[in-house]
C-alpha cells in the first residue's frame, strides 16, 4: 500500500507517526480540506506531469492552478499532465494520493511559490484518505525538492 511506503519513508525523518489516516476522502483538494478542516489553498496538491520523457511533480497550494506560460519559460515545454493511467507506474503513487514522498527513482519534484504564503501546508501521504501536516522546510527537505518555480496563477 502506498501510504505504508510513504511512512516508512518519512520514519527517515521521523515524521512517520504524523501521517494522517482518515476516514473520508482526501482525493480532491476541496475533499481534503473538508477533511482536514483548513482552507483548500493549505492543501498542497501534487500535479504529475510529462517533461521530455521525465516524469515531473509540482507541488501547489490548492487555490492555485498551472499558467501554461510559466510552466513553458520554467521548463521550455508546453505542459502536458501524465494521464491518470500511466500516474501510478512513473510515480508510484496512484491519482489522488500522489505525493512527493517514496517516488520511484529518476521522478523530479518542484514546489511552486504559490506555497510560499503558509506556515504549513498538507500533502497527501500517497492515498486517498491520507495527509501530513508540515512545514515549508520540512515539504522541501523530505520532498527533495530540486527547486522552486512560478508556474502557477490563481483560480479563474
Amino acid at each position: 500500500m502506498s501510504v505504508e511506503r510513504v511512512r516508512e519513508y518519512l520514519k527517515g525523518y521521523g515524521m512517520g507517526d504524523r501521517v494522517l489516516e482518515l476516514p473520508e476522502s482526501t482525493a480532491t483538494v476541496a475533499l481534503a480540506a473538508a477533511a482536514l478542516g483548513c482552507e483548500e489553498a493549505r492543501i498542497a496538491k501534487t500535479m504529475a506531469f510529462d517533461v521530455q520523457g521525465e516524469a515531473v511533480l509540482v507541488v501547489a497550494a490548492g487555490d492555485r492552478k498551472i499558467d501554461n506560460a510559466k510552466f513553458k519559460k520554467a521548463f521550455s515545454v508546453k505542459a502536458r499532465m501524465l494521464p491518470p493511467c500511466e500516474v501510478e507506474a512513473r510515480v508510484g503513487h496512484a491519482v489522488g494520493g500522489v505525493c512527493p514522498f517514496a517516488l520511484r527513482e529518476g521522478v523530479r519534484v518542484f514546489l511552486d511559490e504559490s506555497l510560499r504564503r503558509f506556515d504549513t501546508v498538507y500533502p497527501a501521504c500517497g492515498s486517498d484518505t491520507s495527509a501530513i501536516r508540515m512545514t515549508l522546510k520540512e515539504l522541501e527537505e523530505t520532498g527533495r525538492a530540486e527547486k522552486w518555480v512560478d508556474v502557477c496563477r490563481e483560480l479563474a
